[in-house]
C-alpha cells in the first residue's frame, strides 16, 4: 500500500450505509462517512472529484447491475464497495450467489481504479445481530479472501467492539448515528495509510441502563415505526430505495462544506 497517497477522485458504491443514513443534516439530506471522507480528501487535493452511487435498500445484485460498471467507467483513484449485508438479512439468502456477485464486482473494479477498499460492516449488538451473525461472518471471511487476492484494502469495522455499541446506532437500529459515521470515516482514513486524527475504536463511557419499562416502550415503538414496515417491504418485494436516484451520480468537483454545516 502506498502510504500518504494523493487521491484526486473517489467513487463510493453501496446501500444505505454508504448513502449516509442516519446522519441527518438540517436540510433533510443524509451526510455519512463517505461524504466526510470526501471532504477530508478534498482538503489534501485541489480539484478533488467525488461521486456516491449508493442507494438505500440495494442488494448486491442491484449494486453490481446498477453501480459497478458506472464506477469502473469513471476510473477514479479510489473506490469503496460495501454490499451484501442487506442480502444476509433476508429470510432466504443464497450465500454462494452473493459471493459470486461480490467477486464479479471486485474483478471489474480492481483494474479500473487506483485503490479498491472493501469493508467488514459493523453490526449493532443485540438479538438481531446474533440471529444473522453466521451469515455475516461468512460474508466477511469472503471479503477478506477477495481483498487478499485482488490487492484491495479491507476495513474491519465488524471487529471493533465500539461500533457495536447500541448508542452509536439510530432509533431504527439499522443505521449509524453521526458519531458512528464519523468513526467509520476515521477507520477508512487510517486504512488508507493517512495520519490518524483519533482512535475510532475507543469505547464510549459506561452506559446508564434504562429502566425495564422504558426499554419495553422503546421496543414497541421500534416495532411499530420501523420493524413492521421493514417486514412488509420484505414480504412484498419492495425496497426503501425503489425509485430513488444515486446520491451523487457524477464524478464532479467536491465543494467543501462551510464550517457551520459540519456542526
Amino acid at each position: 500500500m502506498e502510504m500518504h497517497a494523493n487521491y484526486t477522485s473517489f467513487v463510493a458504491l453501496g446501500d444505505s450505509f454508504t448513502e449516509g443514513m442516519s446522519d441527518l443534516m438540517p436540510d433533510g439530506t443524509y451526510r455519512g462517512w463517505a461524504d466526510l471522507l470526501a471532504g477530508r480528501l478534498a482538503v489534501r487535493s485541489e480539484g478533488f472529484r467525488y461521486a456516491n452511487l449508493a442507494v438505500r435498500g440495494k442488494l448486491i445484485k442491484q449494486i453490481v447491475d446498477e453501480q459497478v460498471d458506472v464506477a469502473a467507467a469513471m476510473r477514479p483513484d479510489l473506490v469503496t464497495l460495501v454490499g451484501g449485508l442487506n442480502d444476509t438479512l433476508r429470510p432466504k439468502c443464497d450465500m454462494g450467489h452473493v459471493r459470486g456477485l461480490l467477486e464479479e464486482a471486485v474483478e471489474k473494479l480492481t483494474p479500473s481504479c487506483g485503490q479498491l477498499v472493501l469493508m467488514r460492516s459493523p453490526g449493532r449488538n443485540g438479538p438481531v445481530m446474533e440471529r444473522f451473525r453466521p451469515r455475516m461472518e461468512e460474508l466477511f471471511d469472503f471479503i477478506d479472501e477477495l481483498g487478499a487476492r485482488h490487492g484491495a484494502l479491507v476495513v474491519d469495522l465488524y471487529g471493533s467492539g465500539a461500533l457495536g455499541d447500541q448508542r452509536l446506532w439510530d432509533v431504527d437500529r439499522l443505521h449509524l448515528t453521526a458519531e458512528g459515521h464519523r468513526r467509520v470515516t476515521e477507520a477508512v482514513w487510517q486504512t488508507l495509510g493517512l495520519d490518524a486524527e483519533d482512535d475510532w475504536r475507543s469505547p464510549l463511557p459506561p452506559a446508564v441502563q434504562a429502566r425495564w419499562t422504558a426499554r419495553r416502550v422503546a421496543d414497541v415503538q421500534f416495532a411499530r415505526q420501523y420493524l413492521g414496515p421493514w417486514i412488509g417491504r420484505r414480504l412484498t418485494g419492495r425496497s426503501s430505495g425503489d425509485g430513488l436516484p444515486p446520491k451523487r451520480p457524477e464524478l464532479l468537483p467536491y465543494d467543501l462544506p462551510r464550517t457551520d454545516d459540519l456542526s
